[in-house]
């Protein structure tokens, strides 16, 4: 388990820095994984129908094993891309890869209590500046007024 996930990390941080291919892989995992869930699904409702003789619609033959080798490969794509769960929760690890930083589950509460006070920082410099701003307005009109 430990050297999947040296190859895991080594896969993440090569897909990190190329975004459109990230995308395009975790994609195919995500199609090949529900895929494999749906033909799942086809196949033991299949198997029920003939039990039961319910239905007289046909449908196309497939092997037993196209959707749980679906299902397979995709959860094995979307795992080692690490997007198995990003891909149902959202592109943050997409773009946490990008930034360099740790996943959410990895960051310590020291962590996040230095993010949140450097958001407020900057809030608070923005605020200055955007006041700043305001005051050269005001003075760049009361110019323009004087000039006419």
């Amino acid at each position: 388990m430990h050297h999947l996930k040296k190859i895991q990390k080594k896969v993440q941080g090569y897909l990190s820095h190329n975004p459109a291919l990230y995308a395009m892989i975790v994609g195919i995992g995500i199609v090949l994984f529900w895929r494999g869930v749906w033909h799942s699904i086809d196949q033991i409702h299949n198997i029920v129908n003939h039990i039961y003789a319910t239905s007289s619609m046909d449908s196309y033959p497939t092997p037993w094993w196209d959707g749980p080798v679906s299902f397979v490969v995709g959860v094995f794509v979307l795992f080692m891309t690490g997007a198995f769960t990003s891909s149902f929760i959202g592109n943050e690890l997409i773009l946490s890869g990008l930034r360099g930083e740790k996943k959410l589950s990895e960051r310590t509460e020291t962590d996040l209590k230095n993010e949140i006070n450097t958001i407020s920082t900057i809030k608070e410099e923005l605020l200055i500046i955007s006041k700043k701003l305001e005051v050269m307005e005001k003075e760049v009109t009361n110019n323009h007024k004087n000039l006419k």
